[in-house]
């Protein structure tokens, strides 16, 4: 008697390990992943803005560094652009930066989706010739609550603002 009672529990917990999970521990399962999925994406949506950034100021001090290249062989002067242009199309033909094999002109990568993406440039003299003594570059900023830009002046100032620049006059 004991015998087969001893049988009949081990029938039985056979039967029930070798049960899957049940429909609630798998939705909880998914849920949970799908929690941690949308944090994780929600991080690497904002790391990826601050690396295009970072790219955006690294590009226009290379600008900076090609305009200071120029002016030294131009007797301290720069390209002038009484009005807001493309640094990539127009700044890049001024400095004959196109002509260089080493070198390639910067355009933000996110311009092709949304032309407020640009790297500017501003300056002053008389439009076409290198007759400028002062500059700003700007690019707008991506990983902000606000719109803001980074702007770089001639006279060495970097930093952000709210608005762009609308003259060659260094708004920081």
């Amino acid at each position: 008697m004991l015998n087969s009672k001893l049988n009949q529990y081990t029938i039985y917990n056979i039967q029930h390990t070798k049960r899957g999970f049940t429909l609630i521990e798998m939705l909880v399962v998914i849920s949970l992943i799908g929690i941690l999925a949308a944090l994780a994406l929600i991080s690497f949506s904002s790391a990826q803005k601050q690396a295009r950034d970072a790219n955006r100021k690294s590009d226009l001090r290379q600008y900076q560094n090609a305009l200071e290249a120029y002016a030294n062989l131009a007797n301290g002067l720069f390209p002038s652009r009484t009005s807001s242009v493309s640094a990539f199309s127009t700044l890049c033909s001024d400095l004959n930066l196109r002509l260089e094999p080493d070198i390639s002109c910067s355009q933000d990568s996110k311009n092709t989706a949304d032309s407020s993406f640009d790297y500017r440039y501003i300056s002053n003299g008389s439009n076409g010739t290198a007759t400028a003594t002062n500059y700003v570059l700007w690019a707008k900023l991506e990983n902000v609550s606000a719109t803001e830009y980074f702007i770089i002046c001639s006279n060495g100032k970097t930093g952000q603002a709210t608005t762009a620049p609308s003259s060659s006059t260094c708004p920081i």
